[in-house]
């Protein structure tokens, strides 16, 4: 992340001292307002880390990089790909020079099956979404591991309905929205690694919930838990914005866990532990046909 912002800053020296009309116009172009703006925002690649947080924007049709959603790719990994890609390239050059053949060979094997793993991990497929709007979609690929009833702030003291996802490393880590509404509120809670498997982590590990509020005026939450290995979370959502089902809002880099919580008076479980689930595509929960809810999203606390 580090390296990530130095290279922005040196990009946006580059533009502004040999590409100012650039600049000029992508200025032009730039909505919304910051007060008190402490980010260097002059084209979307300056969002990445900033989006929630900023109230600059830009329309779709202004950014110049929308390719970059079309490679197939996660586009909050490409940095890593990138990196990974200039640091395996100069291990495999050190290895044909140094190496004796037998072992070189072995080495640019198993560099070229790392490189690949990378790629591999922040692959970013299109998927179907159901359009029944009585539905809920996964928010992530995984295995549950846990469906149950309880209790979460925030929710009124009202039963709440618990699915947990499990991302191994090797599963896509872009989460997606489980169902249609606005983003009522973002909190981030800082916490341990620990195993995502267990489940404890809910309580303890870092974590970012997303509330949500469907169009019906229902409390929904997702929430991004890092595990052992995932130290990274990230979500691009903002308070506020109105997201659709199957939207993808952000990723955990290098495996984690996903919670999604309803309220159980409304909805009921569509999956068992065990199940593989697909987000975005995979349905895991059904509202209940009753009638008008009265129980509203109170925002996480």
């Amino acid at each position: 992340m580090a390296l990530e912002l130095a290279w922005g800053r040196l990009r946006r020296w580059y533009l502004r001292r040999f590409r100012p009309r650039y600049v000029e116009k992508m200025l032009a172009r730039r909505q919304g307002v910051c007060p008190r703006c402490s980010h260097d925002i002059v084209d979307t690649r300056d969002l990445k880390y900033f989006r929630n947080v900023c109230g600059y924007f830009f329309a779709p049709q202004d950014d110049p990089f929308a390719w970059r959603d079309r490679l197939g790719l996660a586009r909050a990994g490409l940095a890593e790909i990138v990196a990974s890609t200039l640091l395996l390239t100069g291990c495999v050059a050190s290895a044909v020079l140094f190496l004796p053949r037998v072992w070189a060979a072995v080495a640019v094997t198993l560099l070229a099956a790392l490189w690949g793993f990378v790629l591999w991990f922040f692959r970013d497929p299109d998927r179907t979404v159901p359009q029944d709007p009585g539905v809920v979609v996964s928010p992530a690929d995984g295995t549950v591991t846990h469906v149950d009833i309880g209790h979460e702030p925030g929710f009124a003291e009202a039963p709440v309905l618990r699915i947990s996802i499990f991302l191994s490393i090797f599963d896509v880590h872009v989460n997606r929205v489980p169902a249609k509404g606005r983003v009522v509120c973002l909190a981030y809670y800082p916490g341990r690694f620990g195993n995502a498997l267990s489940d404890t982590v809910s309580r303890t590990n870092e974590q970012l919930w997303i509330d949500l509020q469907t169009p019906e005026g229902l409390h929904v939450r997702v929430k991004q838990i890092a595990g052992a290995i995932a130290r990274r979370i990230v979500c691009w959502l903002r308070p506020g914005e109105e997201v659709e089902a199957g939207q993808r809002f952000g990723m955990i880099k290098f495996g984690s866990r996903t919670d999604l919580l309803l309220p159980a008076q409304y909805y009921s479980a569509a999956v068992e532990p065990g199940q593989r689930v697909y987000g975005g595509t995979s349905v895991v929960a059904r509202r209940h046909l009753t009638d008008s809810p009265t129980h509203t999203a109170a925002g996480a606390s």
